[in-house]
C-alpha cells in the first residue's frame, strides 16, 4: 500500500507538490472515485485516473531517454555531467539510474528507472536483449565486414564477441544489431575491421524504439505497451 501523491509522482509525469494538487482540487479518480486525500493509501493494482487518462500504479519509473552527445550514463560523475542533470529536480531524488550504458559521444535511446530486479534482467547474458545501432564509419564497408559480424569476432586484446548483425546502408552506414553489450563494443568491433567509428546512435533496447519525436536531451515516460512489453523482454531468455 502507497500514499497517492506517491503513487503518482512516480509516473514520472508530475512532482509530489503536483501530485498533491491534483489530488486536493479532484482531478484523481481510484476504482471509479474521486480521491481528494494525498495521505490514503492504495495498492499498485487499483485502477487510477487523472484527468480522465488512466495511469500506472507501478512503484518503479520508467523514462525513455534521447541522449544526446557529451553526457556521461552514469548517476553521479564529479568531473562531467551525467545525463541524469536532464531530469528535473523531484526525479533527480528517486534513485533512477541508466539501465546499461551509452558512452559520452554515443546518443539516442537511453532506459532511465529505479528498477534495479528489471533492469539487471534486461543486462544479463543469459537474456541476450538485442541492442540496434545506426552507425558511420570512415572507410567503406562491405560483405566481408558483415561476414566477420555474423561469425562473430576474436578482437585483437582477446575480446570474444557473439555473431552480430551488419546491414549496409550506404558505403559508410550501417545498421548493427547485438546480442550483448561489452565495452565500447561496436567501436572495437568496427576498429579491428579497419574503419573507426564516426557517429553512433542506439536506435532500439529490446522492444524498446526510439520515439523519434523525442528531441535529443528529451525524455518521457514510457507507455503501458512498452513497459509490458520491456517486462516481457526481462522474464524471458
Amino acid at each position: 500500500m502507497e500514499r497517492l501523491d506517491k503513487i503518482i509522482a512516480a509516473t514520472g509525469r508530475w512532482s509530489r507538490r503536483e501530485a498533491a494538487q491534483l489530488i486536493r482540487t479532484g482531478r484523481v479518480t481510484v476504482d471509479g472515485a474521486v480521491v481528494t486525500e494525498r495521505e490514503a493509501k492504495f495498492s499498485s493494482e487499483a485502477a487510477f485516473v487523472v484527468d480522465g487518462i488512466p495511469i500506472s500504479g507501478e512503484k518503479y519509473t520508467y523514462l525513455m531517454l534521447h541522449k544526446p552527445p557529451g553526457l556521461v550514463s552514469a548517476t553521479d560523475d564529479p568531473r562531467q555531467p551525467t545525463v541524469l542533470s536532464l531530469l528535473p529536480e523531484h526525479l533527480q531524488r528517486i534513485d533512477l539510474f541508466p539501465a546499461g550504458r551509452l558512452d559520452k559521444d554515443t546518443v539516442g535511446l537511453l532506459l532511465l528507472t529505479n528498477d534495479g530486479p528489471l533492469a539487471h534482467a534486461l543486462l544479463s547474458p543469459a537474456h541476450h536483449v538485442d541492442k540496434r545501432y545506426l552507425v558511420r564509419v570512415e572507410g567503406v564497408l562491405d560483405e566481408a565486414d558483415a561476414a566477420a559480424f555474423r561469425s562473430g569476432m576474436i578482437l585483437p586484446d582477446g575480446l570474444h564477441c557473439l555473431p552480430a548483425g551488419l546491414e549496409i546502408l550506404a558505403p559508410d552506414e550501417a545498421l548493427i544489431t547485438l546480442h550483448e553489450g561489452k565495452y565500447h563494443q561496436i567501436k572495437r568491433m568496427c576498429e579491428a575491421r579497419g574503419k573507426p567509428v564516426t557517429f553512433l546512435k542506439r536506435l532500439t533496447f529490446g522492444p524498446l524504439s526510439l520515439d523519434e519525436s523525442l528531441e535529443p536531451g528529451r525524455w518521457r515516460p514510457l507507455t503501458e505497451a512498452e513497459l509490458t512489453a520491456l517486462k516481457r523482454a526481462g522474464s524471458t531468455g
